[in-house]
């Protein structure tokens, strides 16, 4: 009944960006992997092996090769989503010839490098680019989804070129949009359950956290807002980037982050919220509905009652000043900073943190941790009490399972299926019956509409 099945017809329309959040439930971050680098123009201790490929990288920070058997057991542990941070600059056109190591005489020589003269230039590698193809499809194989970055290619280190700052965004807009221009023709024609990120932790010259000119000795209004302007040049110029790649990437849903990633958090200064207040909804060439902003929360647990405390503040924050723009946000990292003074605190604090997200519709994706280094490769959950609580408070008592019961329940009932055109597929079958016929994609059922994953 399905071989004449249309294909296209279900990538032709995508789920909006605020469904897309929902149905992404629980993510994690596949952190210190793809995204490694040696973040010093002074000591580019990767580099200075002549030897490197992507397997150097990818395991330069402590991690083990990424494996498709890890994204079955998060699924299995009820994850939905993925986060896979990419640092590029290390894998274009730089040789990085100038660094530390041996010259042809066996004389050991430094040298630091200048971007300015082994400009990194515009164009991926080839080896890099397929490898990071690998570990998306090993993402979306498992039915999930999965948000592809541009990551320490920011970021506070000297070797960040993306960076707060108009006189920066006129000099490297062009690199900016080229990169994203050979991501989205590499993953046009994947469907919605891939998102690009434009860029992750974006600073001003001064390398500010919490908030622009933060890191100066005296702030400067008129150069914070520069900085903000600067930040939402950028996220214009990703979505137009990408958007002019055509194909599926016409409404693939993108995110964009605040200034820094800062989710505005806290009282003991007045500009902390500016971030979240100067941020812009990008013009979006699809319409309305497939963008979503991001921030990242790493609040000090060493208080539970003020922490949660903290935490109403920001949600309610984020509703009030990047929600009500007309996009839903997702916290793209989280955990805690500082040392973890007590154990029953943080296991108390994640399962309180998800079911707030949840409660306020906010996605979440944990910083890493949880499987790390070696377990990666068994794999094994090596913090498995904090993925119990981050599934009970997700999913409530009893954890993922219950939320897979509660869809089998509807098994008995009678269902017609459409396309989203309004052409029907299937009539009187039941749900499961449905999903284990249909492909992945979007249907329309009991007038709602049905993401087959």
């Amino acid at each position: 009944m399905l071989l004449f099945f249309p294909v296209m017809a279900m990538a032709q329309t995508f789920e909006t960006a605020h469904d897309a959040v929902a149905n992404m439930r629980v993510g994690w971050n596949l952190g210190n992997t793809l995204d490694s680098h040696s973040g010093d123009t002074l000591n580019m201790w990767i580099e200075s092996n002549k030897y490197r490929n992507a397997t150097t990288y990818e395991t330069a920070w402590g991690q083990k090769m990424t494996q498709a058997k890890l994204f079955k057991m998060l699924k299995e542990a009820g994850f939905n989503a993925v986060r896979v941070p990419v640092t590029w600059y290390p894998h274009m056109e730089a040789s990085f010839s100038a660094v530390r190591g041996y010259d042809n005489q066996g004389k050991w020589s430094y040298t630091p490098w200048l971007p300015s003269k082994d400009d990194i230039g515009q164009q991926i590698q080839k080896a890099w680019m397929k490898r990071v193809h690998e570990v998306v499809d090993y993402v979306i194989d498992q039915g999930m989804y999965c948000i592809l970055n541009i990551h320490h290619d920011t970021g506070a280190d000297n070797t960040a070129w993306l960076i707060a700052d108009q006189n920066v965004y006129k000099k490297q807009h062009e690199r900016f949009e080229a990169i994203w221009t050979q991501i989205a023709e590499e993953f046009k024609d994947y469907d919605e359950h891939l998102l690009f990120e434009g860029y992750n932790e974006m600073l001003d010259a001064e390398r500010s956290w919490c908030y622009a000119q933060f890191g100066a000795k005296a702030y400067d209004d008129a150069k914070a807002k520069a900085a903000y302007t600067a930040i939402n040049d950028f996220a214009q110029s990703f979505v137009d980037a990408v958007r002019a790649t055509g194909g599926n990437n016409t409404q693939r849903n993108l995110v964009v982050s605040t200034y820094g990633a800062c989710d505005g958090s806290g009282n003991w200064n007045s500009h902390l919220q500016d971030p979240l207040k100067q941020m812009k909804l990008p013009n979006d060439p699809v319409g309305e509905g497939h963008i979503i902003f991001e921030v990242h929360s790493y609040p000090k647990i060493d208080n539970l009652t003020s922490t949660k405390s903290t935490v109403n503040s920001m949600m309610n924050n984020l509703k009030k000043h990047l929600v009500a723009k007309g996009a839903p946000v997702i916290i793209g990292e989280w955990g805690i900073s500082g040392d973890e003074l007590s154990r029953a605190n943080h296991v108390e604090f994640v399962k309180f943190f998800a079911k707030s997200c949840k409660a306020n519709g906010i996605g979440l994706f944990h910083w890493m941790g949880l499987t790390d280094g070696a377990y990666r490769a068994i794999p094994e959950f090596n913090e498995q009490d904090l993925v119990d609580a981050m599934m009970e408070g997700y999913y409530g008592t009893g954890g993922y399972q219950v939320e897979v019961k509660s869809v089998r329940q509807l098994d008995d009932k009678p269902v017609d299926v459409y396309l989203l055109n309004g052409v029907k597929l299937l009539k009187g079958t039941t749900l499961m019956q449905a999903y284990r016929m249909l492909p992945k994609g979007v249907y329309i059922i009991g007038g709602k509409k049905f993401v087959r994953s």
